[in-house]
């Protein structure tokens, strides 16, 4: 059974996809958002979750008091699965787009986030993941100071993070690894007089 771990939410279960999800396990999500909760970085926070599959990890970070939660699943049996626990759960921040994380990122974005959750197929390509972290930067999906998380399974190389985007941590969780990284914008250019 997956569950909500903390939060307005905690506690309450969570329905799963029957097939073509793998739900992050509480114990690395409760480490994860601890984590996360400690950097300030998910409290009023807009967050965007790509790959969103059952929604546990952008339903967390609803349930922890995020402003906004965007989760992005491509497969509608799952993104339905998603909607019904944001009206089970009454998380009204929370909406779901059904959409592919790919294409979500190429295109520009309607507000940056501060928080980008990304856990794709284990069997995702790095270079198809590291295009993704790319477009998201490239497109306005990135705040300034930005967390971005990309669970890994623990073979999958680090992510190449592109230009703007700084390790900050990884950390291992059984199979499961975690890479963070913070966005930085690039320095304003002022023209000389």
């Amino acid at each position: 059974m997956t569950r909500i771990v903390a939060g307005t939410a905690g506690g309450r279960s969570l329905k799963v996809p029957r097939s073509g999800t793998r739900p992050t396990s509480e114990r690395v999500r409760e480490a994860l958002f601890s984590s996360l909760a400690s950097m300030g970085a998910v409290e009023d926070a807009v967050v965007l979750d790509l790959y969103a599959g059952s929604g546990a990890l952008g339903l967390e970070a609803a349930s922890r008091g995020a402003r906004a939660v965007t989760l992005v699943e491509r497969a509608a049996p799952a993104a339905a699965v998603i909607r019904d626990n944001v009206r089970t759960l009454g998380l009204a921040v929370a909406r779901v787009v059904t959409a592919d994380a790919a294409a979500h990122a190429a295109s520009p974005a309607a507000e940056p986030a501060d928080l980008v959750l990304l856990d794709p197929p284990y069997d995702l390509a790095a270079a198809d993941l590291d295009a993704v972290l790319a477009s998201l930067a490239s497109n306005g999906h990135l705040a300034d100071g930005a967390i971005v998380v990309v669970e890994r399974d623990r073979r999958a190389p680090e992510p190449s993070w592109p230009a703007g985007l700084f390790p900050l941590r990884t950390r291992r969780y059984g199979d499961t690894t975690v890479h963070v990284a913070a966005h930085e914008a690039p320095a304003a250019t002022v023209d000389a007089p």
